[in-house]
Parts: structure tokens; C-alpha cells; sequence
């Protein structure tokens, strides 16, 4: 911003420079050329008075001096040379002066000026002052270059002006900008200082209070995450820990199967609120640090949790692991939630069999989860929070699934309506392979 603004001076001082200086110049010019021709002409018109008519007759002319470097002469009406000084015989000048009237005119590299002599209305001879016309204009060149430094030194000015009003202007915008970053990295209690320049302050006053409701917000989020945590917690630890003397009490061979499949769907509740809960606390959107998993057995794993409630509305599941990646590691807890999602949307929404198949694109892997039903509702609506159309993402499972997947670096996106097919992108680092098979 600052060189924006000093460019902005420059230019405007440059410009008012230009259009005041060039038509000073041409002026100046102009007016020493023709104090210059004033000057001969008054030396001509002295010289014209002390001619006597008896001129002719040899009666001797006494001229005044000429002018400083010039020249002053005398003609007779045959154009020549009487008295003083000048070119014989007389030049064009001269002769146009014999028809009556005065002449200035250029001449051999002179400045001339011929006024007439006149004795009963005639014409009976003609004086004739003339100077270098180069004394002229070195004096036009020698204020021309006084001209020009005054041109340099307001430009120089203007540039120093400019640069104390472009720091004056710009560090309000850069303190307001490291606050800013300091805002984005994570420093809430930043504040924007006032300046002198009331519109930055006006800025600064806004993003001020701006902040501050949004750490209100942010707050109250804590707080209820905070008591979210405690609310969910303890009665999951109460429920895991009536499962298991429930397993330890009871020898039921009916009984034992139910208890262990109800503990282990609290393990994964539990695990499902300490995910939620690590998202709605994280500060930053980054890569969780979460265990890496062979993509193979994820795909074991998600089979091996799912496959009982799709048996039981008399659906298929199928995970293979025949084509996929062998070497690839993920990040384990973040991407089988997603996966759990999805397939609980399947479930829930979907028909037919549900398939699970993983596409390696080497900076990344796809997780596609796909059905045999349609999607119903707007596409764009899909991932939003809330929705409740009735199909897919209706609820927050969905929008904490895309939450989630924006959290590993990645994208959560329909791929396709019909069939209903989700696609769970992954990015991967050099670190995400293993030397060996799974």
C-alpha cells in the first residue's frame, strides 16, 4: 500500500508539474524574445529621432550606442550603409522598412528590428538595430534549467511528502492486519489500537466488537462442550459398567451375546462422543493426530461392525479388499466414523446392497460407499446442518461426516444420485505407506 500511495502522489505532482511547467516555459520564451525586440526597437526609435534630413548632404549623424552585443545602423533609401554599424548593403528588412512601416524579423542569426526615417512624408532612410539571437536563448536555456530544478525539487518534495502519508495511512492497516493474523492464529483476546485517521478507526472499532461476540460464541461453546462432555460421559461409564458385571453375573448362553454386542456398541458410542467432543473443541481445522490404519483392515473392521445390522433388515454388505491398497496408511478413527456415517445413512436411507470399495489415486484415497436407491432432496442441501428433508443428511450425520473429513485435509462429496454413491477423499502423506502387505 505504501508504494501504491507514493506512486499515486508522484503522479498527481508529475502531472500538475507538466501541464504548469511546459506552458511556463513556452511563456518565458516567448517573453524574453520579445523584451529582446522591445529593447532594439527602442534603440532603433532613438537612433530614427537624431537623424536630420541634411543626412544627404554629408551633414554628419551622431547615433546613440546600440544595444549590449548588438548593432545599430543608418540607410539611405538605396539600402546603404550611412552610419553605425550593420550589413552592407541593407538586408530584407531594410528594404520592406523603405515601403513605411516597421519590421522585426530574423536575419542572418539576428534578432532585427528597422523603424524609418520620414521628412515630409516621405521615407529617407531607415534605422536598423539587430543582436545575436543566440544571447537570446542561451538566457531562455539558463531559466529553463532554473525551471527544471524547481520542477525536481516540488517532485522530491512531493516524494517525501507522499512517503510520510503513506506510513501515516499504511500502519494503522498493517497493525490492524497482524492483529488480524494473530486473531487467526488463535490469539482471541487481540485488539485493534486506535489511530488518527478516523475511517481505519471506524474499521478497527467493528473488527473489535466483532471479536468480542465472536468470543462470546466461543465461550458459550466451551461451556457446552464442556458440560456436553460431562453430561455424556459419566452415564456411558455407568452404562459400560453395568454391561460388564451384567457379562461377569450372568452364564446365560442367550443372554451373554446381547450383553457383549450392547457393551461393545457403548465402546463405540463412546468412542463416537470423544471424537464429536475432539472436533467441537479443536481450535484449528488440521490433520487430527489420530493412528494410522492399514486401509485393509478398516475395511475388515467396518465390515466386521456392520454387517449384523444389515443381516438383520436382510441386506447385503460388502467391503473388498481384494483390490485395495495393500501399503496405505489412514488416519483409523477420523475416516471409519465418516464410514460409519455413511453407512448408517445407507442403512437407514438406502436400499438394496451397500458396497464399500477404496480407489488408490497416489497423493490420496477414495472410500466410495454406494447403494442401490437414489438420492432424494436437493444435492446441495446434502451436507448441510440441520436438514431434514426426509433422505440423506437429514439431522447432523452428514454435516459431522464433511466436518470430519475437512479435519483430515480431505473432501466429503455426492458422487452420484442414482445409485445413491458417496465419496470420501483422503489426501496421504510419504509417511502414510508401510514397506510391506498388510
Amino acid at each position: 500500500m505504501r508504494q501504491r500511495v507514493v506512486r499515486v502522489a508522484l503522479t498527481a505532482a508529475l502531472v500538475a508539474v507538466v501541464l504548469l511547467a511546459v506552458p511556463l516555459a513556452l511563456a518565458i520564451r516567448s517573453s524574453l524574445y520579445a523584451d529582446q525586440r522591445d529593447t532594439l526597437e527602442r534603440s532603433a526609435l532613438a537612433g530614427a529621432v537624431r537623424v536630420s534630413p541634411d543626412y544627404a548632404t554629408g551633414d554628419p549623424v551622431e547615433l546613440p550606442s546600440p544595444p549590449a552585443g548588438g548593432r545599430l545602423g543608418l540607410y539611405d533609401p538605396q539600402s546603404r550603409l550611412r552610419a553605425g554599424s550593420g550589413p552592407r548593403p541593407g538586408d530584407a528588412p531594410v528594404r520592406r522598412t523603405l515601403g513605411g512601416e516597421a519590421v522585426r524579423d530574423h536575419s542572418g542569426g539576428d534578432l532585427v528590428v528597422t523603424v524609418p526615417v520620414s521628412h515630409d512624408e516621405k521615407v529617407i532612410g531607415v534605422v536598423r538595430a539587430s543582436s545575436p539571437a543566440a544571447s537570446v536563448r542561451d538566457r531562455v536555456l539558463a531559466v529553463w534549467a532554473v525551471l527544471l530544478g524547481v520542477a525536481a525539487l516540488a517532485l522530491a518534495v512531493a516524494v517525501v511528502v507522499a512517503r510520510r502519508q503513506a506510513r501515516a495511512l499504511a500502519a494503522p492497516l498493517e497493525d490492524l492486519s497482524r492483529h488480524c493474523r494473530a486473531v487467526a492464529e488463535g490469539d482471541l483476546n487481540a485488539r485493534a489500537a486506535p489511530s488518527s485517521i478516523a475511517e481505519i478507526d471506524q474499521v478497527a472499532r467493528t473488527h473489535n466488537e466483532m471479536l468480542h461476540s465472536l468470543s462470546e460464541v466461543l465461550r458459550h461453546e466451551r461451556d457446552f462442550t464442556a458440560n456436553a462432555s460431562h453430561q455424556l460421559r459419566t452415564p456411558l461409564t455407568g452404562l459400560q459398567l453395568t454391561l460388564e458385571a451384567g457379562l461377569a453375573q450372568h452364564d446365560d448362553a442367550r443372554l451373554r451375546p446381547v450383553l457383549a454386542e450392547a457393551l461393545a456398541a457403548t465402546h463405540r458410542l463412546h468412542h463416537t462422543v470423544e471424537e464429536v467432543l475432539r472436533l467441537a473443541g479443536a481450535r484449528e481445522v488440521s490433520r487430527p493426530a489420530a493412528r494410522k490404519v492399514a486401509v485393509r483392515q478398516l475395511l475388515r473392521d467396518t465390515e466386521e461392525r456392520w454387517h449384523g445390522l444389515f443381516a438383520r433388515d436382510g441386506r447385503r454388505l460388502e467391503c473388498p479388499t481384494r483390490d485395495a491398497p495393500a501399503d496405505v496408511l489412514v488416519p483409523g478413527a477420523p475416516v471409519s466414523e465418516v464410514l460409519g456415517v455413511l453407512l448408517d445413512n445407507a442403512r437407514v436411507h438406502g436400499r438394496g446392497t451397500v458396497r464399500v470399495t477404496v480407489r488408490d489415486l497416489d497423493d490420496a484415497v477414495a472410500f466410495d460407499v454406494s447403494d442401490e436407491g437414489a438420492v432424494e432432496g436437493e444435492p446441495t442441501r446434502l451436507f448441510d446442518r440441520g436438514h431434514t428433508g426426509g433422505g440423506p443428511g437429514a439431522g447432523i450425520g452428514l454435516a459431522l461426516a464433511r466436518d470430519l473429513a475437512v479435519s483430515l485435509g480431505g473432501r466429503l462429496s455426492l458422487r452420484s444420485g442414482h445409485p445413491a454413491t458417496f465419496t470420501l477423499l483422503v489426501p496421504l502423506d510419504q509417511d502414510e505407506t508401510q514397506g510391506g502387505s498388510v
